[in-house]
């Protein structure tokens, strides 16, 4: 195309945005972003009966979180402005005046009743559902008596009875319907609102809209679309329908598959350059091995025609390794940034906020190739900050002996309050213990690691111990004696 690259997203303020719909609007943005074209956001709000509190507010916050920015739209305005539908109503009523007057759309004045009973019979005698066009060949005498006796009406467009509608779609070739196969749709709703058909293609056509990247579901939408911009004298931008997304099963994506909405797997403590990179992925590759994306490498790479055809398939398990793998490339100064707000959450109220972040620097290291989302931070280092560990005397005891576990207790406390208390110094002096005690390193070390942090797993024993200081690992040590001798 000669024209420039122009491309939007458009929701619906009627739910909050899924993995599907923003992988839409990641698509158009990297599109627009690769030519250098423009990326807009219309919202699409003319369904005021489904509208859902707080949506639109979820919208923009899921587009700013994994850095989709927008050029015109709400909140940054644009030469198109209003970019909500329900401000541009007379837009619509001028183009469905224009039909109605050029004779490619009609007034349909059947009411709800007549409609649903026309849809029992056709279910009753197995026929496809669609208006049977009972308004359509009205004399002007009969719509001037339906008018006077101040009948509702709703406009319908006349789709042409015979011949096909052909367009060509970036991913899919040429596309044809039979025209006999779509009912006349409706564009106005008695209400004065347009429904999507109309409103889209207006939008459309005012907003300069180059190509229109959109779902695949979308499809069997598209050649109602043509037609409309053909009675309308409007030139029809490019088509492209990607792909669906599916779960491991292929199966619809639902939340069995893990699917959320985007804040809620930010909320979940994923990283939004995790999501940008996995939902890239979700029906778009460079190759058949790169998996791992920058933003900029996806803005240079992407292509319509590495787009795919086939569904892209959710894949939880990979989502969680590639957020491990991107945790792990922050620096520690972003690390403990971005897990500042779980940690704030998530720990007990009795530590003292704000969060002393040198003793973050002193432990976050010992676990930060283990935790796969950020949520799992406040977990993995819960005992940190644990005054009193819940531990059976039982888990602690060497060889099942409590007297043996009595004194050895007593020689750590011993040994604590002497060795210089760095890594290298107590694993040294405490080796040498286990020597001298007849033991295995393991006997000793697995006792030590659960009074200390209440686990029979966590990071190397002796770098928790530093991390954690002194004074709170003596405390451990002496209240698992008294643990152990019920005191």
């Amino acid at each position: 195309m000669d024209k420039p690259v122009r491309v939007r997203y458009a929701p619906s303020p009627t739910g909050f945005p899924h993995v599907g719909n923003i992988r839409t609007a990641l698509f158009n943005w990297l599109w627009a972003r690769h030519t250098g074209g423009k990326f807009l956001v219309r919202i699409e709000d003319t369904d005021t009966a489904r509208t859902v509190p707080g949506s639109l507010e979820s919208i923009l916050d899921s587009l700013r979180w994994i850095g989709l920015d927008w050029d015109e739209g709400p909140e940054v305005g644009g030469p198109h402005s209003p970019y909500f539908q329900s401000q541009r109503l007379p837009l619509y009523h001028q183009a469905a005046a224009a039909l109605v007057k050029s004779g490619h759309a009609y007034k349909c004045y059947c009411t709800a009743e007549r409609l649903e009973a026309m849809r029992i019979e056709q279910q009753k005698n197995k026929v496809p559902p669609g208006y049977d066009r009972k308004c359509r060949s009205m004399s002007d005498r009969e719509r001037q008596e339906m008018e006077s006796q101040g009948a509702k009406s709703v406009i319908r467009f006349k789709v042409p009875l015979e011949g096909q509608t052909v367009f060509n779609d970036l991913l899919r070739g040429e596309v044809v319907f039979e025209n006999r196969n779509l009912d006349d749709f409706v564009l106005l709703k008695t209400d004065g609102f347009p429904v999507y058909h109309l409103a889209n293609v207006v939008d459309d056509h005012w907003m300069q809209i180059s190509h229109v990247l959109r779902a695949e579901e979308w499809l069997s939408s598209t050649p109602r679309h043509i037609l409309m911009y053909q009675a309308l004298g409007y030139e029809p931008p490019v088509f492209a329908h990607m792909p669906l997304i599916l779960g491991p099963d292929r199966s619809k994506l639902s939340k069995r598959h893990g699917a959320a909405t985007l804040t809620e797997y930010r909320d979940q403590g994923y990283l939004p350059e995790t999501m940008l990179n996995f939902l890239a992925l979700l029906g778009w590759s460079l190759d058949e091995k790169t998996e791992l994306f920058t933003r900029q490498q996806l803005v240079d790479n992407f292509s319509l025609e590495r787009v795919s055809r086939t569904a892209g398939i959710f894949n939880r398990e990979k989502l969680d390794w590639m957020n491990g793998v991107y945790l792990r490339g922050l620096s520690l100064d972003d690390y403990i940034r971005r897990a500042l707000p779980f940690l704030n959450k998530e720990l007990p109220p009795d530590v003292p906020r704000p969060l002393d972040e040198n003793y973050l620097r002193g432990w976050i290291p010992l676990i930060k190739d283990r935790a796969r989302t950020l949520a799992e931070i406040p977990q993995l280092g819960w005992f940190f900050y644990q005054d009193k560990l819940s531990i059976a005397p039982a888990d602690i005891l060497i060889k099942n002996n409590q007297t043996l576990t009595l004194d050895i207790y007593h020689k750590i406390e011993d040994t604590l309050e002497r060795v210089p208390f760095n890594k290298d110094d107590l694993e040294k002096e405490f080796r040498a213990m286990a020597a001298s005690l007849t033991l295995k390193p393991g006997e000793l070390f697995n006792s030590m690691r659960t009074a200390v942090t209440g686990r029979t797993v966590s990071p190397p024993l002796f770098e928790t111990m530093v991390a954690m200081g002194k004074s709170r690992v003596l405390k451990r040590f002496q209240d698992a004696v008294q643990k152990i001798s019920g005191s």
